[in-house]
């Protein structure tokens, strides 16, 4: 097994979003294997909830949409999945581990999770682009998954890589020359970042 990174200057957040099947978990685990991270959704909850009702993990379209209203029904009712990852976050600020990734689909709970999370430690967002980013005419039926290209993402990494292999080269590359440039310390703010429009990693243009 490869050894773990040094440890970074400071814990890191970073929100990581994209459409069912472009990577993300793939992504995550790849950065698992170098630095010590911790994994969570704001769908954790609502999943356990889905399975006593009947649901058996699957992930055909009707499954999603199923997911995406039940989701919904509680972040009306007590914000079920924004109370899970941010009691997930300060259980990682008291771990041992460097990265938290906290999937979260919807563009209006990710500001809300930001604007809190970065208070706390180096928070960042990340959308996942499996193809070119035109969502537009690649309906799944449900708006977690159809309008995840809503908010204006810190980071945008295109996942285009033909192998396993090359895929974590480029991935690692991108994480540590990219989304984990630390600024000065004497300059650092732990009020809420101002989102920025990114080029997709690869995008020369």
């Amino acid at each position: 097994m490869e050894e773990k990174s040094k440890k970074l200057p400071e814990k890191v957040c970073i929100v990581i979003n994209g459409r069912g099947g472009c990577g993300k978990d793939t992504l995550c685990d790849i950065c698992a294997s170098r630095y010590p991270t911790v994994n969570v959704s704001s769908i954790t909850p609502i999943k356990e909830i889905a399975r006593l009702g009947g649901w058996n993990g699957e992930k055909d379209p009707k499954s999603r949409k199923f997911l995406a209203d039940l989701k919904q029904l509680f972040r009306d009712y007590n914000d079920l999945g924004n109370v899970y990852v941010l009691n997930a976050l300060d259980a990682f600020l008291k771990s041992d581990s460097a990265i938290i990734f906290v999937h979260i689909r919807e563009s209006d709970e990710i500001a809300k999770f930001v604007s809190d999370a970065s208070k706390k430690c180096r928070t960042v967002t990340l959308l996942v682009d499996r193809h070119t980013g035109d969502y537009s005419n690649d309906s799944l039926g449900n708006a977690s998954d159809d309008n995840v290209a809503d908010y204006n993402y810190d980071f945008v990494f295109l996942n285009d890589a033909p192998t396993l292999e090359i895929l974590s080269e480029k991935f690692m590359s991108y994480l540590e020359n990219e989304i984990l440039v630390f600024p000065d310390p004497q300059k650092f703010s732990q009020k809420p970042r101002k989102a920025r429009k990114s080029k997709p990693a690869g995008n020369s243009n």
